[in-house]
C-alpha cells in the first residue's frame, strides 16, 4: 500500500468538492437501498462528514498510531447508527466506484489495490472496535428528562437521567438525539459525575438544527431522549496536571467549563482558578445563579463576566480573551477555552501572540470535521456537530 499514492489520488478526488459525497451516497443508496434509513433526512451535514473523515484518514495513513485511535473511536461511535459488519462491504464498493469515477484515466490497477487494502484495514479496525465496545457499553442510552428550563428565548437547561449509569469525564462530549430524529448532536455535560447519574445539558437552538430545536422547544419533563458514549479528551483536565487554571467560556461553552470547576472542587487539589464568562449582551448570561453560587462556595475561584457589546460603544466588541489578557499574566497556567468557533479561534490567536504555548492551550478543533465530539463547526449546526 503506497501512502503517497493514496494521498495524491485523494487530493485529485477531493478537488471535485460536493460532487464527491453526492456521487458516493447516490451509488450506495441505489445499490443498497436498505442503508438509506441509517442516515438523516437532510444529508447536507452528512456529506461534509464523509469528505472530512476520508481526508483525515488519508492524511494520516502513514501515522498508524494516530489513525488507529481515530478509527476505533469512529467504529465504536457508529454503533448508534445501527451499523453492522455486513454494511462495510457495501460502503467499500461505493467508495471504490466513486474514486474510479472521479479519477477517470488516473485510476489504475495499482490504485485499486491500494484503496482496497486501505479500506480493508479501516473496516477491520472499526468492526473490531465496535465489537469490543459492545462488551462494555450499549449503542446508546435511553434517558428521561427530569427538568427543562428555558433560560432565554433560544437556550434551555435540561436535567436528564439515563436508565443506567453513563460514565464520562468532565470536558468530554456525549451524543444526544431525539427518538423522532435520525441525527445526533454533541453536547458536553455541564456537571461532574453525580452519584445519581443525572446529567445537565445546556442547549442553544440553532437555525435549522433538528436536534437542538427539538430539545429547546419540543421537549418536556417526562420525555425520553437518546444519549451516546462520551468522546474526546481535548477539554479534560488530565493534561494540566495540578496546575492553576484560566478558564474562558463563551455562550453555552460555559457547560463543559462548569463541569471542570465542579471537578476541581471535588478533587480539592488547591488549584487557583480564574474564570471569564462572556456573552454578547447582559441578557444572554443564562446561568448566573449557578456561577455566583460556585464563586461564593469556593475561595480559590474568581469569576469575571465579560459583556461583548456595549450599547454606549457601537461597533466595538470586547472579547473574553482580550479582557483576560488585559487583567493579568496567566502564562504559568493551563488555559481552557470553549465557545463558538469564532470565540475559540480569536482566543487562541490572541493568547499565542501574547506568548502562550500550544501545550498549555486546551480547546476543541475548528471547522467541518467528521462529527462533533471533538470538532465543532459554525456552519452546519446539527449535522456536523454544532457550535456552542
Amino acid at each position: 500500500m503506497d501512502a503517497a499514492r493514496l494521498k495524491q489520488s485523494w487530493s485529485l478526488v477531493a478537488a471535485h468538492g460536493d460532487q464527491v459525497p453526492l456521487y458516493f451516497y447516490s451509488t450506495l443508496f441505489l445499490a443498497y437501498p436498505e442503508t438509506r434509513q441509517m442516515f438523516p433526512t437532510n444529508m447536507a451535514g452528512q456529506r461534509d462528514r464523509l469528505v472530512s473523515a476520508l481526508g483525515h484518514i488519508v492524511s494520516h495513513v502513514d501515522q498508524v498510531d494516530r489513525l488507529v485511535g481515530f478509527l476505533q473511536e469512529l467504529g465504536a461511535d457508529h454503533r448508534k447508527f445501527a451499523v453492522r459488519p455486513e454494511h462495510y462491504p457495501a460502503v467499500g464498493e461505493a467508495l471504490v466506484a466513486t474514486l474510479r469515477h472521479f479519477l477517470g484515466e488516473e485510476w489504475t490497477e495499482e490504485l485499486a489495490a491500494d484503496w482496497t487494502a486501505a479500506y480493508g484495514l479501516i473496516s477491520q479496525v472499526m468492526i473490531e472496535a465496535a465489537q469490543s465496545a459492545e462488551a462494555v457499553s450499549p449503542p446508546w442510552w435511553v434517558a428521561e428528562i427530569l427538568g427543562h428550563e428555558r433560560r432565554t428565548f433560544d437556550v434551555a437547561v435540561l436535567t436528564v437521567r439515563p436508565q443506567y449509569l453513563l460514565p464520562f469525564t468532565p470536558g468530554q462530549s456525549i451524543g444526544v438525539s431525539h427518538p423522532a430524529a435520525r441525527t445526533w448532536r454533541y453536547y458536553s455535560p455541564a456537571n461532574a459525575p453525580r452519584p445519581d447519574g443525572t446529567l445537565e445539558l445546556h442547549v442553544r437552538a440553532t437555525p435549522g438544527g433538528v436536534v437542538s430545536s427539538r430539545l429547546v422547544y419540543g421537549c418536556a419533563v417526562g420525555d425520553q431522549i437518546h444519549l451516546a458514549s462520551p468522546v474526546g479528551d481535548r477539554l479534560t483536565l488530565w493534561p494540566a496536571g495540578s496546575s492553576d487554571l484560566l478558564l474562558l467560556a463563551g455562550g453555552t461553552g460555559w457547560a463543559p467549563v462548569k463541569a471542570l470547576v465542579e471537578q476541581v472542587a471535588a478533587e480539592g487539589a488547591g488549584r487557583r482558578v480564574d474564570l471569564y464568562v462572556g456573552a454578547r449582551s447582559r441578557m444572554e448570561f443564562y446561568d448566573t445563579d449557578a456561577i455566583d453560587k460556585l464563586a461564593a462556595s469556593h475561595p480559590w475561584l474568581t469569576v469575571n463576566y465579560v459583556v461583548g457589546a456595549d450599547p454606549l460603544r457601537p461597533g466595538e466588541f470586547v472579547h473574553v480573551a482580550d479582557r483576560a489578557l488585559a487583567d493579568g499574566d496567566w502564562r504559568s497556567r493551563h488555559v481552557y477555552v470553549c465557545g463558538s468557533d469564532e470565540m475559540v479561534s480569536h482566543s487562541v490567536a490572541a493568547l499565542t501572540r501574547a506568548g502562550y504555548q500550544a501545550g498549555q492551550l486546551h480547546h476543541e478543533g475548528f471547522g467541518k470535521h467528521w462529527y462533533g465530539p471533538t470538532w465543532r463547526t459554525a456552519t452546519a449546526p446539527d449535522e456536523s456537530g454544532g457550535v456552542r
